[in-house]
């Protein structure tokens, strides 16, 4: 069985009324990728033009990968597209990406029948 970890609080849109995150000072997003093929939490809000710095946290078994950017590029796992690979078990790693234009934008993991299980999650950009 998988560790018991308690999941992250649901994260505000914009901590504490601060503004956006900016190139040098991102706001950081923490996201959990269970065994269940899941991401925790799976919709985050970002301002259009955002530069957000996703921490990515594997807890149980499996590996996983963390993709980000346009829907369309996500779901269809186009080579390119801004990536963390291999996240294995208890292990943190960071991807900073700025959210230019009004998207659609996601987020999924590509390892093996991950993305089929529906481990993915969307971006929704307010003004």
């Amino acid at each position: 069985p998988s560790p018991r970890v308690a999941p992250p609080s649901p994260p505000e849109a914009f901590p504490g009324g601060c503004g956006a995150g900016t190139g040098p000072a991102p706001r950081v997003v923490r996201i959990v990728a269970s065994d269940q093929l899941r991401f925790i939490p799976d919709v985050v809000t970002v301002k259009e033009g955002e530069t957000i710095t996703f921490e990515v946290t594997t807890v149980g078994m499996s590996v996983h990968e963390f993709m980000v950017g346009p829907a369309a590029d996500v779901a269809a796992d186009t080579a390119g597209t801004p990536e963390i690979a291999d996240i294995g078990m208890m292990q943190t790693k960071s991807l900073t990406y700025t959210f230019a234009g009004t998207g659609p934008f996601s987020f999924a993991c590509h390892a093996p029948g991950h993305y089929e299980a529906g481990m993915s999650g969307r971006i929704v950009i307010v003004p």
